[in-house]
């Protein structure tokens, strides 16, 4: 059983579930398990999650998910490849990162160490 105030699971809008599985599956090889046409739940090599049909992007400037990777560059290609819009870059004391919009709109970062 999780504590308290564990950090248990991330839900995100999607307008598109079938689309938007194959984004995340070909970039992160995330796994999918639906419940329905609207909704479908995520393993993320143990992280989980899901995408829900019913709830709407905000473009703002609200939390934000970030996803480590190895070799960041690579990955960037990976995204541009698939679709995704990378909307910015940022260096910092310990790496560096950029972010990007998935096909849902909704904004997500990468980073990686120096």
């Amino acid at each position: 059983m999780p504590l308290d105030g564990t950090l248990d699971y991330i839900e995100l809008p999607a307008a598109d579930i079938p689309a938007t599985k194959v984004f995340y599956r070909d970039l992160f090889d995330w796994r999918f398990t639906d419940y329905g046409p609207d909704y479908t739940e995520f393993d993320a090599l143990g992280r989980r999650g899901g995408f829900n049909a019913e709830r709407k992007v905000v473009k703002s400037e609200g939390p934000l998910l970030v996803i480590y990777a190895n070799k960041l560059d690579e990955m960037e290609e990976k995204v541009k490849a698939a679709g995704g819009e990378i909307t910015g870059h940022e260096k910092f004391p310990g790496g560096r990162r950029f972010t990007f919009r998935d096909p849902n709109g909704n904004e997500i970062g990468v980073w990686s160490k120096k």
